[in-house]
């Protein structure tokens, strides 16, 4: 490829040889830089850059470019293996996969001396340092690393279902998918007077090479039949501590209330916060007014006030390594598992009504169209007016006002949902990513049970909440850009150019168009999901627009937010449960000279991509022990509905057959490919959809259908149902797409893809037995997108 440029512009091919050479960050700066190029030249080089990422050929984040999946310089890596010459190959811990795309590989140099907490194995997670290796790919590792902190060992200890033998002794069944069928035996004297049923925690003693392993009994966390042995489950398998180190605890306790010592006094500032009504922590309170300066009519000023955690929490103390460490409070059902003690979280930085609390505020000037004008931050002492749910608020705007909200309405309530109003138009014009994907709520019974699934209704005032939390943490991320203070940056970047192809090619079967003129915005998604709303297809295509994007995460470079149409972000609004947001407060503190709790002078952009980094992985742990918990109690509740018919909507298309999510519950399980007919059936990947290779029958993504739940595994989150409605007829003279590759239905001596007996215990190219029984899905797993 060359394209034709004056003659004292550089060739497409030296442009991108440079690109794929330089170390680190790379942008027209460097690249003029390079070549000599003048201002009169940016131009064209910024068009051949756009020119070279729509092809693939480089990689463009905001402004920087990169040769195609290179790595971020630091990453957290998990070490799988040793090469030939015995040296240790790790792979990214997150990595997102497009088609036929493995993770790179990386050599880890492990020096002659090691620092302390870098000696590293095989099956441990650690932060590395990376860099490409100078000649190219060899022997299939393009990287070369260094360990720079041994996050997790490898797992000697499993977690399962004890069940006792009749001569005392026991059997352990692991409750991770990966171990199914790995049964370990514990003797007599190492149960620990476990029960049958129990959920245990075992070492591994030892290993042999013919039978069952061994292990040992260490820890009781309760029986299954209670909803909290079920969360446990999740807290252990991925290894959320729980405990707060004795010196943390001695650190929350001895903190004392914040005062007026530098501070400014805003007591007499009727904030209020709104929260859910089971709400333990609140951190955030809002007030607005409309401004009184004659330069800004119908203006507004709207204040955010935050909890002053950095004032407890000093950087390198017990309280700041245990908060790291969990980097995010998760989310149970029945429990919290916090980021800080319950003195901090639920006391001291709790704004309470009628409380004197410290916080950090940012005061916003908003202009009549909605857009910020202005903001300052201040360190301050405020007192909470009210304590508000967000169904009250809104309740109380609606004309139904109790006794509370009663008198705030005039005074606090209309002026803050006036604020709302402006902002929301700035909001609409900016246009971000619109998805509609209702969330459902698990409501437990008095014993820890599940009582039902809702899905709350979202509320203006849900809506208030959050583009003034919004609103702020810009303000925050331009504040310290305009300082140029390292920072955390909430960042998302657009959908890769696969995926876009992949969405496009997916449109052309429902006849919706997909023009991408330019640069890739949410505007863009956004027409098609406008085309789509209330008809039948709306629930298929939000899905599948989700399924385009990336997913977002914590960085200190900054490429934008690409779902919220922003150029730069941060979290700044919720520092007692996410260690971002309590950078990025130190961060204004030593910005603005606030005072005590400042961020280091030793903290760089350096060190904080790898605390980004690492907080961006307990983000995700989170996630999936959030989500597997859900998983798994509504596995329990359907466990005697065996039988039973729902109805429910294809969430998922793969080659393994079709997962469906209950409407009612949300439950997600899977119906196996074997099992949907008596013949084979072709796997459309464009259509996401599995197509009948004789009648034409199409299962396609979106579709609502019966299913008969055949079996739930509470342990294991998992279901599996049987489906009860036919396909969709055949469109006369449509062929299936050359591309689709063949599965069979049900057929109890077919293997997957070609007839045929299966001898019991033959082995696959996989390496895998194929089993007349169906195997079961954990609902909600991730599915290949």
């Amino acid at each position: 490829m060359t394209r034709q440029r004056d003659s004292g512009f550089p060739s497409t091919e030296a442009i991108v040889a440079f690109v794929r050479a330089y170390p680190g960050k790379i942008g027209t700066r460097e690249i003029a830089r390079e070549f000599g190029l003048k201002n009169a030249d940016r131009v064209a080089l910024k068009q051949l850059l756009r020119e070279l990422a729509d092809e693939g050929i480089i990689k463009k984040r905001g402004k920087d470019v990169s040769e195609p999946e290179s790595l971020p310089a630091t990453l957290l890596a998990d070490i799988t293996k040793r090469d030939s010459d015995g040296e240790l190959i790790a792979v990214p811990a997150e990595w997102d996969e497009v088609e036929n795309s493995e993770p790179p590989k990386i050599r880890i140099h492990i020096p002659r001396r090691t620092q302390p907490g870098t000696a590293a194995g095989v099956g441990d997670r650690a932060l590395v340092r990376v860099e490409k290796l100078e000649d190219g790919v060899r022997d299939g590792v393009a990287y070369r690393g260094r360990i720079l902190k041994v996050i997790d060992h490898g797992k000697t200890r499993v977690l399962g279902i004890f069940r006792r033998n009749a001569d005392g002794s026991g059997r352990l069944i692991p409750v991770d998918k990966k171990q199914a069928g790995r049964e370990l035996n514990i003797a007599k004297t190492d149960t620990l007077s476990a029960e049958d049923g129990d959920l245990v925690s075992v070492d591994l003693i030892r290993s042999r090479g013919f039978g069952l392993n061994s292990g040992k009994v260490k820890e009781r966390l309760g029986s299954l039949a209670t909803e909290k042995a079920i969360s446990l489950i999740a807290i252990h398998a991925h290894d959320i501590p729980q405990a707060f180190s004795r010196d943390a605890l001695r650190e929350a306790e001895e903190a004392q209330p914040a005062n007026l010592k530098g501070r400014e006094d805003w007591r007499d500032v009727p904030l209020v916060t709104i929260d859910p009504p089971d709400a333990k922590d609140h951190d955030d309170a809002v007030h607005a007014e409309p401004d009184p300066d004659p330069n800004n009519k119908s203006g507004f000023i709207v204040n955010v006030a935050i909890a002053d955690v950095a004032f407890y929490v000093r950087p390198g103390l017990a309280l700041d390594r245990d908060a790291l460490m969990r980097g995010n409070s998760v989310y149970f059902p029945d429990r919290v598992v916090p980021m800080l003690p319950e003195r901090i979280s639920n006391d001291l930085c709790s704004l309470v009504p009628g409380e004197p609390r410290g916080a950090l505020a940012v005061r916003m000037v908003i202009a009549a169209d909605g857009r910020k004008r202005s903001h300052s931050f201040h360190r301050i002492l405020m007192r909470s007016a009210a304590k508000l749910s967000y169904a009250q608020a809104q309740a109380a705007i609606d004309g139904h006002p109790d006794d509370t909200t009663g008198p705030l309405l005039a005074p606090i309530l209309k002026p803050l949902y006036a604020a709302y109003a402006a902002v929301k138009r700035a909001r609409d014009e900016r246009d971000p990513l619109d998805l509609d994907l209702p969330e459902r709520k698990i409501l437990l019974k008095a014993d820890g049970t599940v009582d039902r699934v809702v899905v709350p209704e979202r509320l203006d005032a849900h809506k208030l909440i959050e583009e003034f939390m919004i609103l702020a943490n810009v303000a925050a991320a331009e504040m310290l850009e305009k300082k140029s203070l390292p920072l955390i940056y909430r960042v998302h970047d657009e959908p890769t150019l696969e995926k876009v192809h992949a969405l496009q090619e997916f449109l052309k079967t429902l006849d919706l168009p997909f023009a991408k003129a330019g640069a890739l915005r949410p505007t863009v998604f956004n027409r098609v999901l406008a085309q789509v709303k209330g008809h039948d297809a709306e629930p298929l295509v939000n899905e599948v627009v989700l399924r385009s994007q990336a997913q977002a995460e914590y960085s200190a470079e900054n490429y934008g937010h690409f779902g919220l149409n922003l150029r730069r972000y941060a979290h700044f609004t919720s520092p007692i449960r996410r260690y971002a947001d309590l950078i990025v407060h130190r961060a204004l503190i030593r910005a603005l000279g606030l005072g005590e709790g400042a961020l280091p002078d030793t903290e760089t952009a350096e060190s904080l991509s790898e605390v980004a980094a690492q907080i961006s992985v307990t983000e995700r742990r989170a996630m999936k022990a959030e989500r597997e918990t859900a998983d798994r109690l509504i596995a329990h509740f359907l466990a005697d509905r065996i039988g039973a018919t729902f109805q429910g909507r294809i969430s998922g298309v793969t080659r393994a057959g079709l997962f469906v999510k209950l409407a009612d519950t949300g439950a997600d399980g899977l119906i196996p490919v074997r099992t949907l007919g008596e013949e084979y059936f072709n796997y459309d990947e464009t259509r996401h959809a599995l197509i009948g290779s004789r009648s034409g029958a199409m299962h396609r993504l979106g579709d609502v259908v019966d299913v008969r739940l055949v079996e739930a595994a509470p342990v294991a989150g998992a279901l599996r149902f049987e489906l009860i409605s036919e396909g969709h007829t055949p469109v006369r003279g449509r062929r299936t797409p050359s591309k689709a590759k063949a599965y069979p239905g049900r057929s109890p001596h077919e293997k997957r893809g070609r007839p045929g007996k299966a001898k019991a215990g033959k082995k696959s190219k996989r390496g895998k037995s194929w089993k007349r029984r169906a195997p079961l899905r954990r609902s909600g797993a991730k599915r290949p997108r």
